[in-house]
């Protein structure tokens, strides 16, 4: 094993980190009125590793060899606990098949080039020896990005970037830098706070996420109102492809022809392996403040989000969800005691008396960053917004618990597996008008899909990611397992949803990309004439079909 950091193989982060429930007294009562588990029972672990029977690599040992020259012996393994940690993401389904080794095809090899260089000689191998290359950078991803399609009969290396974790260079006065592309966001945040920098991007799976495969997904993240999706940080970006190298220049814009930087972005290794980028980074604001706030009800809370957009305010989050995830927000929280939980108890009580209904309050998140002065004045602004809205200020408590749980909800699925039941999500994008419209479908869909397979579900959502034509809206769905098929009754209501977003106006993804669980409706949203398009860059690029085959179009 390598020094380059994974998540344990069978779920999310590292082992002895997980969900626990025993200090949320809200939890348990929740959980079963929501999908009917009983979280007090005993869980069912996933199964040792010795038990897993992996299929032997079909790598050949000429091939093995001539890798193993490129990166050094202890860069090319064909271990297999490395090769089953290459072989999927950690979508539901992902999981699903991981606990019960299902394992149609993994990759062969796995290898960790130290540089540029090794990159561009493992690529022109594996055209030479007609291989398959996909690439790997923290191994968060949750649409089928990674793992080989099941009837692949040529050899596949999983390129591991993980060695490329440096930030190589700041330009202090244009703010740009220069990071390889396989650095973990924490190590690259790290790296640049040292120099009083940051890069302001922080997606839910920011912890084990790179840099590449941001740039392949084209990730969003929690801040993303203030400094941007990934699309608009990356300027540059340096990308091996078969026999030559894709240099993006980082100029702040420019009028040359079809923009060859948008094509990479999103391609998730079909159009090379992305080696570098070149950086929107920002000072490290002076001040930071998340502050929570309370709303009747989802169509006042939708409405407030619009206007602030529309205001001259320029928050770093603004975030609020509906009435059911405000719910699961409240049943996560430790028993409050003394003067905090009479607080809270006074409030509901106050608020009660005014008429609101407490089992349709939104709870929202508005985040503000820069000087001190700033900051006042973005309060102010958004303040006024919110008074016309009838929200309630709740201070910074809410907001400071936000920010110490925002990287841990993935734990969650793993504890529900171990229960029986399964969890995931599905997000897209629509215009401010279609919005509400697009909440209503979706829920609609996903309770006729619980029916359709006789299980109980619930499913739950919030407003992220702020823009000027529309939103990004985020859902969370979970339901009960039958145990015999989970994988079967999860398409049914992952299919519901996703439908449901492209007949209501809205797009596939926002940011979670294409990979396999999404290209089915990749045609109905960028059109056959789209389709056509992306398919004749495929094809230029990548002839043979040897880079991550399958992905966001199945292969023709």
């Amino acid at each position: 094993m390598t020094d380059v950091k994974h998540m344990k193989w069978w779920g999310w982060g590292v082992e002895g980190v997980g969900f626990h429930h025993e200090d949320k007294p809200g939890f348990a009562p929740f959980v079963v009125d929501a999908v009917g588990i009983d979280v007090w029972r005993e869980p069912v672990p996933p199964i040792d590793f010795s038990e897993v029977a992996v299929p032997p690599s079909q790598a050949g040992a000429e091939l093995i060899d001539a890798l193993t020259l490129i990166v050094g012996p202890e860069y090319a393994t064909v271990d297999d606990l490395e090769r089953v940690v290459h072989t999927y993401g950690k979508s539901i389904r992902d999981l699903i098949r991981l606990r019960a080794a299902i394992l149609p095809r993994i990759p062969d090899v796995v290898v960790y080039p130290a540089d540029e260089s090794a990159v561009q000689r493992i690529v022109d191998l594996a055209v030479a020896t007609n291989s398959v290359i996909i690439p790997f950078g923290g191994g968060s991803n949750i649409v089928g990005s990674l793992e080989p399609l099941p009837t692949e009969t040529r050899p596949v290396i999983s390129l591991d970037m993980g060695r490329l974790s440096r930030v190589l260079e700041i330009d202090e006065y244009s703010g740009l830098a220069t990071i390889q592309a396989g650095v973990l966001g924490p190590d690259m945040e790290e790296q640049l706070n040292a120099r009083g920098w940051t890069m302001g991007h922080f997606p839910d799976s920011f912890t084990y996420s790179t840099l590449g495969g941001w740039i392949a997904t084209r990730s969003s993240g929690m801040q993303s109102d203030k400094y941007g999706d990934i699309a608009e940080i990356t300027k540059g970006i340096r990308v091996v492809q078969p026999g030559k190298l894709l240099v993006v220049r980082p100029i702040p814009s420019s009028a040359t022809g079809p923009s060859v930087r948008e094509a990479i972005l999103g391609s998730e290794g079909r159009l090379g392996v992305i080696t570098e980028a070149v950086v929107q980074v920002h000072r490290v604001p002076e001040k930071r403040e998340v502050i929570g706030y309370l709303f009747r009800d989802w169509d006042s809370a939708l409405a407030a989000m619009h206007d602030i957009n529309k205001s001259d305010a320029a928050p770093s989050i603004t975030r609020v969800s509906d009435a059911r995830e405000t719910a699961f927000s409240f049943s996560t929280s430790k028993a409050s005691h003394g003067i905090s939980g009479q607080v809270q108890k006074a409030l509901f009580a106050f608020l009660k008396r005014r008429g609101w209904n407490l089992d349709e309050v939104c709870l929202s998140f508005i985040g503000y960053e820069g000087s001190s002065a700033n900051v006042a004045h973005q309060k102010s602004v958004v303040g006024d917004v919110l008074k016309k809205h009838g929200a309630i200020n709740l201070g910074k408590g809410p907001g400071t618990l936000y920010d110490q749980k925002k990287f841990d909800t993935p734990y969650l699925r793993d504890f529900l597996l171990d229960r029986g039941a399964a969890a995931d999500v599905s997000e897209t994008s629509a215009p401010w008008s279609k919005l509400k419209p697009l909440y209503d479908n979706v829920f609609a869909a996903a309770n006729k899909a619980y029916d359709e397979i006789g299980m109980k579900g619930w499913i739950m959502c919030h407003l992220s990611h702020s823009m000027h034509a529309g939103a990004c809206l985020y859902f969370t769905f979970a339901f009960t397992h039958d145990g015999v098929d989970p994988i079967a009754q999860y398409d049914v209501v992952k299919s519901a949803i996703q439908q449901a977003f492209i007949d209501s106006g809205a797009t596939l993804s926002h940011h979670h990309s294409v990979g396999l669980e999404h290209s089915q409706w990749e045609v109905a949203d960028i059109s056959e004439a789209g389709a056509d398009l992306v398919q004749g860059m495929f094809t230029a690029v990548d002839p043979g079909e040897n880079l991550n085959p399958g992905k966001i179009l199945p292969t023709r």
